[in-house]
């Protein structure tokens, strides 16, 4: 407990400390800042898995989950990993069917690199459905500029490259 000097109405001798009654917050404020910041650095390097760049799209969808989620993942080098441990397609499926059958409400996030063509992570999206799996979730990234939607040009209000619009002459 802190001593706060009290001086003496006569000013004669030493004064008395009594104690202070209000709490000093300023070192608690000092320490919640400190964890503040340290979090705010921190947290955007807590991301699960492999490291993919995932395709942008407009608006992600989040999805609610009481149970934690199986992670498919294709790399750039078309590598395959389930829960961050690099399998075969051939042995995926099976062991899709031994995780199935323990949780049979079982869901699974598949994040494929943008760089992979489509149809790679379609195979491995089969392959999950052969599993007997019904919940398939593409995880995605949020699109940050107008630059990143460029997939569908017309449907965006833009033009395709090489094309004309209005009546030029």
């Amino acid at each position: 407990m802190a001593l706060q000097p009290v001086k003496r109405v006569n000013g004669g001798g030493r004064g008395k400390y009594r104690p202070i009654s209000e709490i000093n917050v300023t070192p608690f404020v000092d320490v919640m800042l400190v964890l503040l910041v340290v979090f705010m650095v921190t947290a955007p390097l807590l991301v699960l898995g492999i490291p993919v760049q995932l395709p942008k799209v407009s608006k992600e969808f989040i999805i609610a989950d009481e149970d934690q989620p199986l992670n498919v993942e294709v790399d750039v080098h078309k590598r395959i990993y389930l829960n961050k441990t690099e399998i075969t397609l051939l042995k995926l499926t099976a062991q899709l069917r031994r995780i199935r059958t323990a949780n049979p409400k079982l869901k699974v996030h598949l994040r494929g690199d943008a760089r992979v063509n489509y149809g790679a992570v379609a195979v491995i999206a089969g392959e999950i459905r052969k599993a007997g799996i019904q919940v398939i979730a593409l995880r995605t990234d949020l699109a940050t500029n107008q630059r990143e939607l460029e997939a569908f040009p017309q449907q965006l209000g833009g033009n395709a490259p090489g094309r004309r619009t209005g009546s030029g002459g």
